[in-house]
């Protein structure tokens, strides 16, 4: 019998599925070398006997199987002995739909307005102004709900805890307020320690206490504070940088991180207010930071899409907290298993660093952009990382070791501001340019163009639960 030298002599290819973190679903199996992305899902959910059957991008020394194996791997260089690996990675079971229209205008404010954000069960939002007020709106009738009224000065930044109940806000002044968002009242009384304005608010996550009693403030006096909101004191002065502290976030693991003017980001004991770490590197103004964790400290106990009933039935009960508080912890463990949280900083020297808590270097320093970096996001799923710069164009990186991926380039003004969808399917930009863009990270495209504002983009935010999207600027109005 004649051997046809045309036919390929490898039908089967010996496979075995790995996860990101190199763990293997189970022992090799001869796969047919035509077998689709379809029928992988099917073997891979079978393998991890998963109840729900969940979608998985797979990958091939980084190539995405797209149709089937064997349009991704060069046959010729596969052998019967040789094993391949196939790496899976689980995708978000919902769709975000790209936010295509402005359902409303909402004027009210009487200056700017500089910072909004949704609350975490994504029923309020909030909007921080030039007029000195913050207001909260009603989302069901997209109209102002209470206008919160104290502040001397612009209020320049607004911060929800991961309960929902209560909202901080800062002002240009240096006084932090916290509102009831049900009543629109100030509650207790206001935080005044800072001497110039604060730059960032961040909540003590929710899985070390459900009670979202402390708040951390970052100021232009160099200083970052931990307050009390329930006795109205300050309880730390974080003091150690000697230029405005630019952001500060509190992780899941106790530690606090802030950014600075002094080209250093630093890391304490939130407990004791103790330096752990300070990291060097940048070769001018840090501007923002970034957590992996972000999302699900964000979020706390609530799955945007999943627990519906939960986040508007959140109970006051010990019983009710203590069940919500684990399930935070087990959120956050999800992410951030070993306890060790990842970061990436940027600045003004055009650059992003990526950093891991217990490293003293940075795993990467990320470069492309020619211009200023002003804000950086990790996406829900933290397989991604946008910034925005001013350079006019948004870029992607992988997360995990901040290879460059894209450029996603439209605007044609400075970008101030980015936010992802909860599926991290679509990233949102804000410009100077009176736009917002909408950006498909799987066709690297942009998808949607949101035109309507008069002037500049200052705040964005994407409702955690992907319903809507908010945008504030220069022209005095929201937009929904």
């Amino acid at each position: 019998m004649e051997v046809d030298e045309n036919e390929p002599t490898t039908h089967t290819v010996q496979a075995r599925f790995v996860s990101d973190a190199g763990e293997e679903a189970g022992p090799p199996l001869a796969l047919p070398i035509n077998v689709t992305k379809e029928q992988l899902e099917l073997i891979c959910n079978a393998l991890l006997k998963n109840e729900e059957r969940t979608p998985y991008l797979f990958f091939v020394n980084d190539n995405e199987i797209k149709q089937s194996i064997d349009q991704t791997v060069d046959r010729t260089k596969l052998s019967a002995e040789d094993v391949l690996d196939i790496v899976y990675q689980p995708q978000a079971v919902f769709r975000v739909r790209a936010v295509s229209r402005c359902t409303s205008t909402m004027p009210g404010h009487a200056e700017a307005v500089v910072a909004l954000a949704f609350s975490p069960n994504s029923v309020h939002l909030a909007s921080g102004s030039g007029d000195k007020t913050l207001r909260l709106w009603d989302l069901n009738t997209e109209t102002p709900h209470y206008t919160c009224t104290g502040h001397r000065q612009w209020v320049m930044v607004v911060a929800w805890a991961p309960d929902s109940l209560k909202i901080a806000s800062g002002c240009k002044a240096g006084e932090i307020r916290v509102w009831c968002p049900n009543t629109g009242k100030q509650l207790g009384r206001p935080l005044v320690g800072h001497k110039k304005f604060i730059s960032c608010l961040s909540w003590e996550p929710y899985h070390r206490n459900s009670e979202c009693r402390f708040l951390a403030s970052a100021g232009n006096d160099n200083d970052a504070r931990i307050w009390d909101v329930v006795l109205g004191t300050c309880v730390k002065v974080i003091a150690g940088h000697t230029a405005p502290v630019t952001a500060v976030r509190w992780g899941g693991s106790g530690l606090l991180y802030t950014s600075s003017r002094d080209r250093t980001i630093k890391m304490w004991r939130a407990e004791d207010g103790a330096l752990c770490k300070t990291f060097t590197g940048h070769a001018h103004w840090v501007n923002n930071l970034a957590l992996n964790t972000d999302y699900v400290l964000r979020t706390g106990p609530f799955h945007p899409v999943m627990d519906k009933v939960l986040m508007y039935g959140v109970g006051s009960s010990a019983e009710d907290k203590a069940k919500l508080k684990k399930m935070a912890l087990e959120r956050y463990e999800k992410v951030c298993p070993d306890g060790v949280e990842s970061f990436v900083s940027c600045s003004d020297d055009f650059t992003l660093y990526l950093w891991r808590a217990n490293q003293k270097q940075f795993v990467t320093r990320m470069t492309g952009h020619q211009n200023v970096v002003n804000d950086v996001k990790y996406s829900p799923d933290v397989k991604l990382i946008a910034s925005g710069s001013f350079d006019k164009s948004l870029r992607l990186w992988r997360a995990n070791d901040g290879a460059f991926i894209c450029a996603l380039r439209g605007h044609v003004q400075a970008v101030y501001t980015v936010a992802w969808s909860a599926d991290s399917r679509l990233v949102l930009s804000g410009s100077r340019d009176s736009t917002l863009k909408v950006w498909s990270v799987k066709e690297r495209k942009l998808t949607q163009e949101l035109p309507g504002h008069a002037d500049e983009v200052y705040g964005v935010d994407w409702a955690p639960d992907g319903s809507r999207v908010a945008s504030g600027g220069k022209d005095k109005v929201l937009k929904l």
